[in-house]
This record gives structure tokens, sequence and C-alpha cells, in this order.
């Protein structure tokens, strides 16, 4: 059996595909995997190879719906996507084509349909994005992570399921992490997540209170890019600061050491979260799908929820202090989060993709 996976852009919409992937797997050994990614994937490329799927990408274009010069010359890179689709699935032969969103998916899933290939995709958001809005006429079946989400696609083929989650999450050691992290025994530990792109705004935050903040805890901080010359400089200063532009399988181990996270709102690493019951501080992207996604989380009493337009390095460190002084606080947080988690959504999107290619 041969079934290619597509997402893209961060490795948001990847996370969930490489969960029922694992599941997959499990239930049919041997099945061969393709994953069909954007050209500039690094986040996505990075994750997919580090599960020995092997990464194809192609040509891609983003749909926009404001004026923008891009919107002159991404519709060549959408047909020139579809071509190349087209002799990607007829040459690896798929039963079967699943999506997490992403518009490098678009033009895979429009060619997939026509060559009559079963296409899954799955709603990871609050709010659907428009990929996926495109791809959901030639879906066989649509899973979404919300019970709201059920309203946004067509009925009889909408199925909720939760969002995936991969199980490796919970092979994280504290152990291993202290040695692995070169941390300090019985110091409390940050860990700060930008997404798979990083998040400037955060970084800067971080970074006006980096030096005040290790005094009492210590940090494993994702940048999504280079660390800056003063991040060198400050490795070289400070033993409690720890800066790394992505981590892959060692993300086991930071989650597990952590004892407050701060990130991004993307369905991805929030399901993460709750799988592991971390208690957490968001900041969404502004004026994007996160910020749905994370009020529903707030709603529920299950993180701290800032407004990066309003939130200053000073808010940011006091919540901090207070949430590492608060065992209490944390202990509720964790609780509300795990109560979130949908822990065989994966289980069950790979049983409705199996039982759909079988008829």
């Amino acid at each position: 059996m041969r079934i290619i996976l597509s997402g893209g852009g961060t490795g948001g919409s990847v996370t969930p595909l490489l969960a029922v992937a694992e599941e997959l797997e499990k239930q049919k050994p041997g099945i061969e995997f393709l994953f069909i990614g954007t050209r500039q994937g690094i986040p996505e490329k990075k994750l997919v190879e580090g599960q020995d799927i092997p990464y194809q990408s192609i040509f891609s274009g983003k749909l926009r719906r404001y004026l923008n010069w891009r919107n002159m010359i991404d519709p060549f890179f959408i047909i020139f996507g579809l071509i190349q689709s087209f002799f990607i699935i007829l040459k690896f032969k798929p039963q079967a084509i699943l999506s997490a969103g992403g518009f490098v998916a678009v033009p895979l899933s429009w060619a997939g349909w026509f060559l009559r290939v079963p296409i899954f995709i799955h709603q990871q958001d609050m709010i659907p994005g428009l990929a996926n809005k495109l791809m959901a006429p030639m879906a066989r079946k649509i899973t979404v992570s919300f019970e709201k989400s059920l309203a946004d696609f067509k009925i009889n083929k909408t199925v909720l399921t939760g969002n995936p989650v991969r199980h490796w999450i919970l092979a994280g050691n504290k152990l291993r992490a202290i040695k692995k992290f070169n941390l300090e025994h019985n110091l409390p530990t940050i860990l700060i997540l930008g997404g798979g792109t990083g998040a400037q705004k955060i970084n800067q935050l971080i970074e006006e209170i980096k030096a005040q903040l290790t005094k009492s805890c210590q940090i494993i901080h994702c940048t999504g890019i280079e660390p800056t010359s003063n991040n060198n400089q400050a490795l070289k200063v400070n033993s409690r600061y720890h800066s790394y532009k992505f981590l892959k399988k060692a993300m086991t181990d930071a989650y597990a050491i952590a004892d407050v996270v701060i990130s991004r709102a993307g369905m991805g690493v929030l399901t993460e979260l709750s799988f592991l019951a971390k208690p957490t501080i968001l900041i969404p992207i502004p004026d994007s799908h996160q910020e749905f996604n994370a009020q529903y989380f707030a709603k529920e009493k299950a993180v701290v929820l800032f407004d990066q337009k309003n939130l200053t390095a000073q808010l940011l460190q006091e919540k901090i202090y207070q949430l590492i002084a608060s065992t209490d606080q944390r202990s509720v947080l964790s609780l509300n989060m795990s109560k979130l988690v949908y822990p065989k959504a994966a289980q069950k999107i790979a049983d409705l993709v199996l039982t759909l290619i079988k008829k």
C-alpha cells in the first residue's frame, strides 16, 4: 500500500500527518509513504526526514485575498505544481492522499481527484483555511479537531476525531534532558517555542528579560532562526540560557523537563502540549487563525493567553514568575489542558482511511 502525505509552509500541518502515518504503519506494516511539500519547506522537510519518509517538493502558490504583487505570478506556480502532481501520482500510484492543510496540497489534491485517488483532508484549526476549503469538494472524508468545525463542511463526509498527536513525545526523559541541554538539577525550566519558522516578537521579548529570568530559572529557546551574535555571546556568559534554531527528536526531552512552556498557538503544538498537560503561556500570531485556537483554550482555562499587540517584556516576565512560584496554578492549567486532548485521534483517522480504501 502506498500513501501520499502533503502539507507545508510550517511544521504545523506536518505533525498530525506524521501521527497518522505512525498509526497506519502500525496497522499495515510495510506501507510506503511519500511526503509532498514546498520547495522552501525547511521545517517540514526536517520533520519528515526525521521519520525516514521520502520528501519531494513541488511548486506552489498562495491564493491571497489581499493585494500583493505575488498574486500575479503565483497562479503560474500553481499550474506548475499541478503538472508536477500528475507525474508524481502516476509514478508513485498511491491508494490515498492525506493532507492537513497548506497551499502546496491544493494542486496535488486536484490532480489526485482527477486521477480518482481518494482524498482525505484534516482540519486542525478552529477556523478553516482557504486551502482546505478549496480541497473539501474533492475530499472523500474530512476529519476535524473541534466539534464546531463540523458545520464548516458537508456533514455527510465530515467526522470529529480530534487532532492527531505523535505518541513518541511521551518518550522524553528529564535526566536525559539535563545532560543533553547541560541543565542544572532542581532549577525551574522554561521552554520557548516560536513555531517551525520562529517568532521574531517572542524572541525579542525573551532577549529583553532572559538575563533577569536566568537568575532563578533556566531556558531552552527554539528560536526558529539562527541565534544572533548576541545570543551566542549570552551562551558564553550565561550557562542557563540555551538557544537552538530547531529541535527534532530532542524536543521530547525538552518537553519532559519543561515546567512552563511559552508558545505560539498552532494546533500541532497545542495538541502536543495538551497531550503532555503542560502549563502554557500562549502568544498567538496577531490577526490569524491562531487567535481562535488560543481563545478556545483560554475559555477552557487551560492556558494563559496574551495578545501580542499589548504584551510587554515586563508583563511576560511577571506571569512567568507567577507560574513558577505557584504549583497550584500550574496544576490547574495542566488538568484543564489534559481534558482537551483526543488520545485516539490518529487511530480514528487511520481506521477511516483504511476502511474507505478497502471499499
